[in-house]
């Protein structure tokens, strides 16, 4: 495994899988059958700060859910892509869509449907409960669990690595 610095120090753009990433891997749903998600706040002012230092976030999901669209605006996410598969069948088309290059890709995942993107992406990472077969291809495994922190810990990574810390402290006062 590469040190992590060297690892995050290219990523110009973030993509997710939601379920078992942004949230536990959990569905609930309501007495008129919507599905509802819990997502890590965390997470998301995570993604929403890379959002203002230029780092763009895309959300790729396997499901279609009214609930990712409403999350990635709080969080300022550029794109949602639901209802893919085989997920890495975007890949392409992100990558002239974004002007970026696969080493400048980071990917988080969570499962079998993820492997595709990870394997063709420079920073490949997998949570600690995904498949052994997807965490031996990831190059980073996460300390925290999908929807407990994961991305956030990964937002740290990019932003230490890129040497961005300094400038949130700017973003944060400009916020009220």
């Amino acid at each position: 495994m590469k040190n992590t610095k060297t690892l995050f120090k290219k990523v110009k753009l973030l993509i997710l899988d939601v379920d078992g990433v942004l949230t536990r891997g959990e569905i609930i749903y309501d007495s008129q059958g919507r599905d509802l998600k819990i997502f890590n706040v965390k997470d998301g002012f995570g993604v929403f700060l890379l959002s203002k230092l230029g780092i763009k976030t895309i959300l790729l999901s396997a499901k279609n859910s009214p609930v990712l669209k409403r999350r990635a605006k709080d969080m300022r996410v550029v794109e949602v892509i639901g209802g893919i598969l085989p997920k890495e069948s975007v890949l392409g088309r992100i990558k002239r869509k974004y002007k970026v290059k696969e080493e400048e890709i980071c990917f988080i995942g969570d499962d079998w449907i993820d492997l595709g993107v990870i394997e063709k992406v420079g920073v490949s990472v997998a949570v600690p409960d995904a498949p052994l077969a997807v965490k031996r291809a990831a190059k980073y495994i996460t300390k925290k669990n999908g929807g407990e922190g994961a991305v956030r810990e990964v937002v740290d990574l990019i932003l230490k690595a890129q040497n961005l810390e300094k400038k949130i402290y700017k973003i944060v006062k400009n916020l009220s």
